[in-house]
């Protein structure tokens, strides 16, 4: 009695751990990895209740607690690989599962010794651990949890492939009928008590800071978009122009500005332009890409920092999401309405302040707005444009040709 209670300590500990991380996810609103976690812990534990419950001598009981370990330990692997940005080749993963189900299967019609089934299942076992520890080395982010985590794989991967050969020396062979009374059993459950502890908490850990990182970051973001808030963008910009000038790479700001965004709450109410606002930041969040930093600067207002990037190449930008922005449809307002915005497009000089530089593109975004909305001007072309003739066209018709793309609200 004492040994079967003994027995339930290390799948109750693996449940209570499982249930930890799935409320962790649930509550923190956390990555599909957490979950994973929890999820891993699940099926081991079922795996470790099945050994302790099924006959001892039953022929399936190796195959049926090897598919809760190999659920188990993909699952753990392939959620830890996903935390680091990593992608686990499922298909090797199942060759090794079925390479070792085949020895197994020819292991267990060979002898009633579990030693060679022990030996097969934990190797198995082992190769997944490796692969996945050699996955996590190629991930390029290395943090001080980063690092414990592939401590833990690895010492997880050392374990299975050393552990079984190194009790079978001292215990050479086990009947499959007192496969449970034997010195390996009692220390299995000993060593994945400890195993899962150690795993349990440096993973609890890991997903703390990633909650509290979640939490940092919700204050620097805009609620309705997304996006950066004004605080959190010019803080943003503060450290990328030094780095921009000390690594000799240019970065191009663009500044936009909903075009008559007072009359689409005057007339639709502010339900439909905040959902009008979402769209745009939605849209935003789609189009640039992740080196580059997007914020919303005021009501209708935002900023798109854009890494690496010359002047042209940020002016296209800047026209695209123009014209995708021009095609959406919005919510709460008629559906043959289309919004528009104007853009103000500049581009860094040497040594110049984010205050400088913002004030060079809201310049543009207010030529942009003068010349009839809905369009985008280049702070850095108006210098060529002041010394050509002048088209001659008034500015009254001027805005009944851009006109023809917005909308007169």
């Amino acid at each position: 009695m004492q040994t079967q209670i003994l027995g339930l300590v290390t799948p109750l500990m693996a449940l209570f751990f499982a249930a930890t991380f799935a409320v962790m996810w649930r509550v923190g609103r956390m990555k599909r990895h957490v979950l994973g976690f929890g999820i891993a812990f699940a099926l081991s534990a079922i795996g470790f209740l099945f050994t302790h419950f099924l006959p001892a001598d039953a022929f399936y009981i190796f195959h049926v607690t090897q598919v809760f370990y190999a659920l188990g330990s993909t699952v753990m692997i392939a959620s830890v690989c996903e935390r680091a940005g990593q992608r686990l080749h499922l298909g090797s993963f199942a060759f090794v599962y079925l390479i070792t189900a085949l020895l197994l299967a020819a292991a267990i019609g060979f002898s009633n010794d579990v030693a060679s089934r022990l030996v097969i299942v934990n190797m198995g076992y082992g190769v997944m651990f490796a692969m996945g520890v050699t996955t996590l080395l190629t991930a390029r982010r290395r943090s001080l949890i980063d690092v414990a985590i592939i401590a833990v794989m690895a010492f997880q991967a050392t374990d299975f492939l050393v552990r079984p050969s190194l009790t079978l020396l001292f215990e050479q062979s086990i009947p499959a009928e007192v496969y449970r009374d034997s010195v390996y059993y009692s220390l299995i459950g000993l060593v994945l008590g400890v195993k899962g502890m150690t795993t349990a908490v440096v993973l609890i850990g890991a997903t703390i800071a990633e909650w509290n990182k979640t939490l940092r970051e919700s204050s620097d973001h805009d609620v309705l978009t997304g996006l950066l808030n004004r605080g959190a963008f010019e803080q943003s910009m503060r450290s990328l122009l030094p780095r921009a000038q000390t690594e000799g790479r240019p970065l191009s700001l663009v500044v936009v500005d909903i075009d008559h965004f007072k009359q689409v709450n005057d007339i639709w109410g502010h339900q439909a332009g905040d959902q009008a606002i979402s769209s745009f930041g939605e849209l935003v969040q789609q189009m640039v890409r992740g080196c580059d930093v997007a914020g919303r600067i005021g009501g209708e207002e935002f900023c798109i920092a854009v890494w690496n990037c010359e002047n042209d190449p940020a002016e296209r930008l800047a026209e695209r999401i123009r014209q995708s922005f021009a095609r959406l449809e919005h919510a709460g307002l008629n559906p043959d309405i289309r919004l528009t915005a104007s853009f103000g497009v500049a581009t860094a000089r040497e040594g110049e302040t984010y205050e400088r530089l913002f004030a060079r593109s809201d310049k543009a975004l207010y030529r942009a707005k003068s010349n009839g909305r809905d369009r985008v001007e280049n702070a850095e072309k108006q210098r060529l444009e002041d010394t050509e003739p002048k088209s001659g066209l008034k500015p009254i018709q001027l805005k009944r040709a851009a006109a023809g793309r917005s909308i007169e609200l």
